[in-house]
């Protein structure tokens, strides 16, 4: 049996990251950027601050700063994940991607098949790291804004041309396809 994360519920600035099923470009595939801005806007209205992010083909990295709420970030997430899995069903079936369809459906353990899960859209675990000073949010606000540019993906030449990001806001101040707040106009408590 897996060890189960702890629910976070304490206000903080938190980095968080979750990814595709066998990193398939799912978002891609889908042209599902959108769905995330609808997450995000999501927790904007549950009193939660974008600060910044970055969404790629097949995972998505996010800082948030999270206000201390009924619910926890793990109840944020998994709810994120499951709204955005049926849209990105919905599109892959519009779309006739019957073998990434068959690939998702068979990935899906008996388990979850028995509670009715038919998809497995999204990995099930996801990566959660309170950013606990100064030093830590810019490490993780470059990593999230150079992520684009790595070897690995080569998706831009340069931060700021990679559209699904918050890059060009911590670079020369301009709001990009999602409007964030500042990590330093953030009313929370790092700490």
């Amino acid at each position: 049996m897996g060890i189960r994360k702890a629910h976070i519920q304490q206000t903080g600035l938190y980095f968080i990251t979750f990814t595709n099923h066998h990193w398939l470009p799912l978002f891609e595939f889908t042209n599902g950027y959108d769905l995330v801005y609808n997450w995000f806007d999501y927790l904007k209205r549950e009193g939660h601050s974008i600060i910044s992010y970055v969404i790629m083909p097949n995972h998505i990295h996010l800082m948030l700063g999270y206000k201390e709420s009924v619910k926890s970030i793990n109840t944020l997430v998994g709810n994120g994940k499951r709204f955005m899995s049926y849209e990105i069903i919905n599109r892959l079936k519009e779309s006739g991607r019957t073998e990434l369809l068959v690939k998702l459906e068979t990935a899906v353990n008996t388990s979850d098949k028995s509670r009715g899960k038919r998809y497995e859209v999204f990995r099930d675990s996801f990566d959660l790291q309170h950013c606990y000073s100064q030093n830590y949010i810019l490490q993780k606000l470059k990593y999230i804004h150079d992520n684009p540019c790595a070897k690995k993906w080569m998706l831009a030449e340069n931060p700021l041309d990679y559209p699904h990001s918050s890059a060009g806001f911590y670079f020369d101040g301009k709001q990009g396809a999602y409007q964030v707040k500042s990590w330093l106009n953030w009313e929370g408590d790092f700490g």
